[in-house]
């Protein structure tokens, strides 16, 4: 007979099952396999050896300084209080999309189990961006997770698409993004991403075919980079140095300032883009007009 409680009083499905004896097989304890109160999913309230407890390969990279503001919170209360989420993509290994900063501290504190909701349908490994609120992300963390999801999607997936894992992505331009910021981590994501939000769309066909078209349109915004990079530059040389310079630019050179119902296609966006940068008179730039700019926009990106 099972050890664990199980709530409501009948049978559990056969994946709810399987993963709670394998929690026992692992080291682990399955405590109680229940029904959660929404969509009457079967899950597991387990505890895990700390040592079988990863992020998954998509994750943003932890952050420092959360880990030491949550650790300090963890050791004032002297208790654990938030159990994270797991799947199991093999016996032994097990993923949390949602807690890795919470899987950090316990480490840290020396803990040899972790108090988790074990999800039997791995598939939630690719929800992080929906199930981390743990601490909020900025565009270059969701980028970054999103193209790993993404090339773990290529080996795992290669069958399916874009347009299938649209609610996990959360929008398209996070992939173009994350390709740059693979490349360069202080890429100026947060300059472009007006512009490749309103023209970036999911691409249709399977992931293999549409990751080169994914790096073709990243290579575009990477040439039209390289440009403002070489305008900013000029700016800077007559000794105007300001931190809202590239967005500044970047909103007098768009091609999509006047467009409204209909919009130009990425592939036009970008080599306009590039040319209007390439013709941008740094002459005539004041650094009272890229203030007053930063001052009206502040509430906007807020």
């Amino acid at each position: 007979m099972p050890n664990w409680t199980v709530f409501p009083d009948e049978t559990p499905s056969k994946p709810a099952v399987a993963l709670a004896e394998q929690i026992e097989r692992d080291g682990g304890h399955a405590l109680a396999v229940y029904r959660e109160p929404v969509g009457d999913h079967w899950q597991i309230f387990c505890l895990l050896p700390m040592a079988k407890v990863e992020p998954t390969p998509y994750q943003r990279d932890l952050s420092p300084t959360h880990v030491k503001r949550l650790l300090a919170v963890v050791k004032k209360i002297d208790r654990f209080v938030d159990p994270i989420v797991v799947t199991s993509p093999r016996a032994g290994v097990y993923w949390t999309p949602n807690g890795n900063h919470r899987r950090s501290v316990l480490d840290k504190l020396k803990a040899g189990s972790v108090p988790a909701i074990a999800i039997p349908e791995h598939e939630v490994a690719f929800q992080i961006l929906a199930l981390n609120t743990e601490k909020a992300h900025n565009v270059k963390e969701k980028s970054l997770e999103v193209i790993r999801m993404y090339r773990g999607l290529v080996a795992e997936e290669p069958s399916r698409g874009e347009e299938e894992y649209a609610f996990q992505f959360e929008a398209p331009h996070f992939i173009t993004l994350g390709l740059l910021y693979e490349t360069n981590k202080r890429f100026a994501g947060g300059a472009f991403a007006p512009i490749l939000r309103r023209v970036d769309r999911f691409l249709g066909g399977t992931f293999p075919k549409t990751l080169r078209e994914r790096e073709e349109r990243a290579g575009m915004v990477r040439a039209a980079d390289e440009v403002l990079n070489e305008v900013v530059a000029r700016i800077k040389k007559r000794g105007i140095s300001h931190p809202y310079v590239k967005t500044f630019v970047l909103s007098r050179t768009t091609p999509l300032t006047r467009q409204r119902k209909t919009l130009p296609s990425f592939d036009q966006t970008f080599k306009k883009l590039k040319a209007n940068l390439e013709e941008f008179d740094v002459a005539k730039v004041r650094y009272e007009d890229i203030q007053r700019s930063a001052i009206v926009a502040a509430p906007a990106a807020q």
